[in-house]
């Protein structure tokens, strides 16, 4: 069981669609991974939202322009994606064995991105394993972007990965640190309690 079934139960799914749609009505910009994503690769890219939850990030990106894929392995969070983008491509899968061409899509996404605290919450041990299941999921030079809390403070869980294990994950995987930022509005990063993170995937040297 992953850290967010733990958190909740999988069932949390309206309730957290709830929460954001309320955010925006008062006036809260909730389109910050969006517009982080938008800046990073052309409209008409191949984007891959992983942990795409009630989909909020990747029905902004289809809106602008992006083809957009969404993997999540909460069955209620994807009732609500599919519900409120049922022209979307929504797949229910855990992140640890997620294979893009089994699932009958190329593995050539422009980029892959893991918004809303998607390592801290997954199950202990796995990290490395979905990193490089995503990193697999890009094509030469594509692009993974991940974004989650380090600390107490800007966690729901207790803080289960460092940016030096992350990092180093990714190496791994065959991906090279580009660059990070303390915010989705990429403030610059110096040592904060959240990271938002970009690594390349090695260019095709064929």
């Amino acid at each position: 069981m992953s850290r967010w079934e733990e958190l909740t139960g999988g069932k949390s799914g309206e309730d957290y669609a709830a929460r954001f749609a309320a955010l925006a009505a008062s006036g809260k910009d909730v389109h910050g991974e969006a517009r982080f994503c938008a800046a990073l690769v052309p409209a008409g890219a191949r984007v891959l939202d992983a942990g795409c939850g009630t989909g909020r990030v990747m029905i902004r990106l289809s809106e602008l322009g992006y083809v957009c894929v969404g993997v999540d392995r909460d069955a209620s969070m994807l009732a609500v994606a599919r519900r409120q983008a049922p022209e979307s491509t929504w797949i229910q899968a855990d992140l640890t064995r997620f294979d893009s061409a089994a699932e009958g899509i190329a593995a050539d996404f422009d980029l892959v991105v893991a918004a809303g605290n998607i390592f801290p919450l997954l199950t202990t041990g796995t990290e490395a394993a979905v990193v490089n299941r995503l990193a697999r999921a890009l094509r030469p030079d594509g692009l993974l972007v991940s974004g989650f809390g380090l600390d107490a403070a800007n966690l729901p869980v207790p803080p289960s990965i460092t940016l030096a294990e992350y990092d180093a994950y990714c190496a791994a995987a065959g991906l090279t640190f580009v660059q990070r930022f303390a915010t989705w509005d990429a403030d610059p990063y110096s040592g904060g309690g959240y990271a938002v993170s970009v690594h390349r995937r090695a260019p095709d040297e064929g």
